[in-house]
């Protein structure tokens, strides 16, 4: 059935298009039609459906005390948050997130519930998405070095009383599987889940996780199966200082020379990429995905995003499970990043419109969506309907909406958001689920599974103490 949605402005990724009407049918755009007669009611502005190109769909750390202290720390504290349930997590993660105006997301999954075998925890996380209704990209994330450090993790647990050394090698020492069993379990992953709306790809942790041999095995399967890759990259000072001792030869020429760097591949962060770093990656057609709110939160540092741009690197934009107000808001997090990286004065990096067309191009390329997200006839009826009277609040005179957008916008002035034809989101909810519902579930479990860390909790102001010296003997302060 053909339906049409009417829209006193509308953004096609191309152009601004007022008094428009949008018709699809069998989740395909059929046309975008200007100058129609004026619709009664509120005024609504169309965008192609935001992409969160780097997440990880779980609940926020701070919740769990994991706040003001660099990612090296964070990462061992959030492990108190777990998920008890994976479909629960993801299912609020994927909701949050559509209801902020994303019709995809990345699940860069690095932290199983360990409650299920792997492949029916992504089972679970695959339904959660088809609940929601959301394109996801899948990616396990492997790790087979460093768990601790970047370095002898021996070290550091020596340096524990055996009470906290217990907890903390339980949790997070590891035997890790050889490069063919991973690559296995991903083949494996696909076959279940892979879909219209799911795309399932590699997912190495980051280069100071992954042994070369991991690294090869995963760009050598990479290219024979055309499967994407997604990972961290140079997100923190004491990475920037692991791979400079690690790699003389520079750690993005290693990624080509075992080819690795490709226009399969998404980077998170870059925070720390140097420009010949950034030519490289711009050369081999990959893809950086800057989380801003992330990066402060860890205190990592706010990334040369704009010399990336100008350099001819292709920018996407996510949340990481960490936006400013740790709520999703992915609204929030694309107007962080253009304002930040726009410019100073007059001189301007990209009008609105163009970052808005290029982060969302870009987005879909990192999560294996189809098309560019344009709202052209053809293509994929992915979009966001803005409530535009929100957001021109004073209605003085007109202004560009994309403005409008770019200044005052956030997830409370989404109404609808359409995702292959399916309405995901419906006045401002989500239509597959009672995200209410599920959140409460979802805290009343966490509450019930927090005693299985205590332990854990109990070691915890001796692992923090000794990881800041680690780092700091290391030469990496």
């Amino acid at each position: 059935m053909s339906e049409t949605e009417f829209a006193t402005s509308l953004f096609t990724g191309k152009e601004l298009v007022a008094s428009a009407a949008l018709r699809y049918e069998d989740g395909v755009i059929g046309a975008v039609l200007p100058d129609q007669p004026a619709q009664p009611g509120p005024r609504r502005l169309i965008i192609p459906a935001l992409v969160n190109a780097h997440d990880h769909a779980r609940p926020s750390a701070t919740s769990f005390g994991a706040s003001n202290m660099p990612l090296e720390t964070w990462i061992l504290r959030s492990a108190l948050g777990t998920p008890p349930d994976p479909y629960l997590a993801a299912a609020v993660s994927l909701a949050r997130t559509a209801r902020a105006g994303c019709g995809a997301m990345m699940v860069h999954y690095t932290r199983p519930s360990g409650t299920m075998p792997i492949v029916e925890e992504a089972r679970q996380i695959a339904r959660a998405a088809g609940d929601v209704g959301i394109r996801i990209a899948f990616a396990l994330a492997v790790r087979d070095q460093n768990p601790l450090v970047y370095g002898d993790s021996n070290a550091l647990l020596d340096a524990l009383p055996a009470e906290a050394r217990q907890p903390v090698e339980a949790l997070f020492v590891r035997t890790p599987s050889p490069p063919a069993a991973y690559l296995d379990l991903v083949d494996e992953i696909h076959a279940v889940i892979a879909g219209p709306l799911v795309d399932v790809q590699y997912g190495p942790a980051g280069v100071q996780w992954c042994s070369p041999a991991l690294l090869e095995a995963i760009a050598e399967r990479s290219a024979a199966t055309a499967r994407r890759v997604h990972m961290h990259l140079l997100e923190t000072i004491y990475q920037r200082a692991w791979a400079d001792r690690t790699f003389p030869g520079g750690m993005v020429r290693f990624l080509k020379d075992i080819g690795l760097l490709s226009e399969r591949l998404t980077l998170a962060h870059c925070v720390h990429a140097r420009p010949d770093e950034l030519d490289l990656i711009a050369e081999a057609g990959a893809t950086i995905v800057t989380n801003f709110s992330s990066n402060l939160h860890l205190h990592s540092g706010l990334g040369p995003i704009a010399d990336a741009h100008r350099r001819g690197c292709a920018i996407a934009v996510g949340v990481d499970g960490a936006a400013l107000d740790e709520d999703d808001d992915a609204i929030r997090e694309l107007r962080l990043v253009q304002l930040a990286h726009d410019g100073l004065g007059f001189k301007r990096n990209w009008s609105r419109a163009e970052f808005l067309e290029r982060a969302v191009r870009n987005g879909r390329r990192a999560v294996g969506a189809p098309a560019l997200g344009t709202l052209d006839p053809g293509a994929p009826a992915d979009f966001t309907v803005i409530d535009l009277d929100r957001l021109d609040r004073d209605a003085i005179m007109p202004v560009d909406p994309l403005d409008l957008f770019f200044a005052r916008g956030n997830a409370s002035c989404v109404r609808d958001v359409v995702v292959a034809g399916r309405r995901i989101v419906r006045d401002g909810q989500p239509a597959g689920i009672d995200l209410d519902a599920l959140q409460a579930e979802l805290r009343s479990l966490f509450r019930k599974n927090l005693p299985a860390f205590a332990a854990m909790r109990a070691a915890w102001p001796t692992l923090e103490d000794a990881t800041a010296r680690w780092f700091g003997h290391a030469g990496c302060s």
